[in-house]
């Protein structure tokens, strides 16, 4: 197999990494607008689409700042715009909606709807990667198992953006399971809690610049967000229990 592997729509070839992740935006959105019509999303119309705007938004910005921060910043700030990472992107999709949230003085979780079109999106757009090889700068070091991929090198290397893919589906699986049985809210927290732990494992089979205790900057934030996560949900837990007593 050659890299990047050119993906052929009628007589156009487009590079697999816009191919793959304009389907996961498409495919992501109109699950978000199915989801959506069929349960709600516990706001008005008008707090809806400024939210949502703030999420984009959000996302935008952050999936590019700390792509630009994982890269070397002495290589100019255009990095900042030419590089895009999901961990900022979650991230900051988040920090934004909640300062729409608390400007509009919304208090109910809005999370949840986002879960499964994310799952979808990330599995989608992770395929993208893989296909675009080396310059894409999601492969893994070096590794003598069985699936190795050699992406143009001559080093066989873990495909990680494959793993990423898998474990989302995977995830979404067991999610999707437990929907309706955990209070609004905690479908979100749990899908971000399990992201970033696994972004936080798998990136350590990835090459990248440590910037600090041997995490890189991506590491950093999703240890961060995990910590976040796990205390958001160990407090959900004791309210409950307190409620119950």
């Amino acid at each position: 197999m050659t890299f990047p592997a050119w993906v052929s729509v009628g007589p156009w070839r487009l590079h697999p990494h816009t191919f793959f992740e304009v389907l996961a935006y498409a495919t992501g959105f109109v699950t978000y607008l199915v989801i959506r019509s069929r349960r709600g999303d516990r706001i008005g119309d008008a707090d809806r689409w400024s939210v949502l705007t703030a999420t984009i938004v959000g996302a935008a910005i952050g999936s590019r700042l700390l792509a630009w921060y994982e890269s070397d910043a002495a290589s100019g700030i255009l990095n900042a715009f030419g590089g895009k990472t999901i961990v900022g992107g979650l991230l900051g999709g988040w920090i934004a909606t909640e300062l729409e949230k608390i400007r509009r003085g919304i208090r109910v979780s809005t999370g949840d709807v986002y879960v499964f079109p994310l799952v979808i999106g990330i599995a989608i757009g992770r395929i993208g990667c893989f296909l675009s090889g080396l310059p894409d700068g999601t492969y893994g070091v070096g590794t003598t198992l069985p699936w190795g991929v050699d992406f143009g090198d001559g080093v066989a290397r873990h495909p990680t953006a494959l793993y990423e893919s898998l474990f989302v589906v995977a995830l979404g699986a067991v999610l999707y399971r437990t929907e309706g049985r955990v209070a609004p809210g905690q479908l979100f927290k749990t899908f971000m809690l399990a992201y970033l732990g696994f972004r936080l494992a798998v990136d350590t089979i990835k090459p990248g610049d440590p910037v600090a205790l041997g995490l890189t900057a991506i590491q950093w934030a999703c240890l961060v967000g995990v910590i976040y996560c796990g205390w958001l949900l160990v407090r959900h837990e004791r309210v409950v229990a307190l409620r119950g007593t």
